[in-house]
């Protein structure tokens, strides 16, 4: 299986992050699209503006976030995928740029893709 990396996208550029793919609604703070080296931003894999609201980065809602944003990401093969053809051509780097490394949309959605 193709090697899925997930990476705040405030961390510096590698050259063995593969595709760099953001995976988050909202442009990240302060970061200049020049230095983001995106080659895909999936804004349709992001959780809803509802979700990500309710969510609010809260560990106490961690559990039930996961199942919820794994409902919608159910609904939306299509935009799946675009991603896990990308995943067919070799690595791919998942971006978000909540503060928090473990609980965050991106670590979902890696679980998510290894899984289906």
């Amino acid at each position: 299986m193709t090697e899925l990396v997930v990476k705040r996208i405030y961390e510096p550029v590698s050259d063995n992050d593969g595709q760099r793919v953001l995976v988050d609604r909202l442009w990240p703070r302060g970061m200049k699209k020049e230095k983001a080296h995106l080659d895909l931003w999936l804004k349709d894999v992001a959780p809803s503006d509802d979700l990500r609201h309710w969510f609010g980065h809260d560990p106490e809602r961690w559990v039930e976030f996961q199942k919820r944003y794994r409902a919608e990401l159910d609904d939306r093969q299509e935009a799946l995928a675009e991603l896990r053809a990308l995943m067919g051509k070799g690595k791919v780097t998942l971006l978000y740029s909540a503060h928090d490394e473990a609980h965050n949309n991106a670590v979902v959605l890696a679980a998510y893709l290894r899984e289906t």
